[in-house]
């Protein structure tokens, strides 16, 4: 496993494990649980994902120490605020059964974002954060509260994959030293991705597979990657990433998939915003 030291100096393992669609609690809890045994350390879940008591389940039997694992959770639209915010970090704390968060993420550029994110810094200075950033943070909101805060986020999770690449969202972070990191790395299915032939192409050179190869694409980029499996054998495949690096040519061959835009979400479509916001993790 390979590390990036995050801009106040915190480490962070390039590669995580999500838990993003687990909701059923005996299987999230013994999904984490493989996972750590296949080697991951930082696990990535959220409020929105409803499952931040089973992650916290399995952190506390898996037997590594805590201060080897890196735990990321996310504040959900509808805590947005302030005061909302202080007791989102508290309830998640409690649910996790942690004393601190190692990475605390705004999951959606809305709502009252910006008082959240107050609260997040207090909670970072108190030291129950040890890092705080934001998802989804598209450049020019980016920027924004990169020149409004006291603390810079040092993380913007975003959608990053071989078929939207986000070069310039890459080079704003890099200004600002926020770190990028991909949901959706294998692009949620798309595009025929686990069996696409450019990527199988390479991907025979190393005898790895499309799906190792778009992995290793994105951390070569500098991009942390968090890909999901309920399958331990498939955990273990995706961590398999570290024994080879494509060459300029075969990360130029990657770039050439670049569609430009997404196919999964829209930030800029009124009806899936108002969707988002009508989506409750708690009464």
């Amino acid at each position: 496993m390979e590390y990036i030291t995050l801009n106040n100096g915190v480490k962070m393992p390039l590669e995580g494990f999500g838990v993003f669609q687990v909701p059923d609690p005996a299987q999230c809890e013994q999904a984490v649980l493989d996972a750590i045994g296949s080697g991951y350390r930082l696990i990535d879940t959220a409020a929105a994902y409803m499952n931040e008591a089973s992650v916290g389940a399995a952190i506390a039997k898996c037997g590594v120490p805590r201060e080897e694992l890196f735990i990321t959770t996310k504040l959900w639209v509808q805590d947005a605020g302030y005061e909302s915010a202080k007791k989102a970090i508290r309830t998640s704390l409690d649910k996790l059964g942690l004393d601190y968060i190692d990475l605390y993420l705004i999951h959606q550029p809305m709502g009252d974002y910006v008082g959240a994110y107050r609260a997040m810094e207090e909670a970072y200075k108190e030291g129950t954060v040890k890092a705080i950033g934001v998802c989804n943070f598209y450049p020019a909101r980016l920027a924004d509260l990169c020149e409004t805060v006291d603390v810079m986020p040092a993380v913007n999770q975003v959608e990053l994959h071989p078929f939207f690449q986000q070069g310039n969202a890459l080079a704003l972070m890099k200004e600002y030293g926020v770190q990028p990191q991909a949901w959706g790395p294998f692009a949620e299915g798309k595009f025929g991705i686990f069996t696409h032939p450019v990527l199988t192409k390479i991907g025979e050179k190393y005898g790895k597979s499309a799906a190792q190869v778009a992995l290793r694409w994105n951390t070569q980029r500098g991009v942390v990657v968090i890909p999901k499996s309920v399958h331990r054998e498939r955990m273990q495949q995706n961590m398999d990433i570290w024994d080879f690096s494509l060459t300029d040519d075969e990360m130029k061959e990657i770039a050439a998939l670049d569609m430009g835009h997404s196919e999964i979400v829209n930030h800029d479509d009124p009806g899936f915003v108002k969707m988002l916001h009508g989506l409750k993790v708690h009464e």
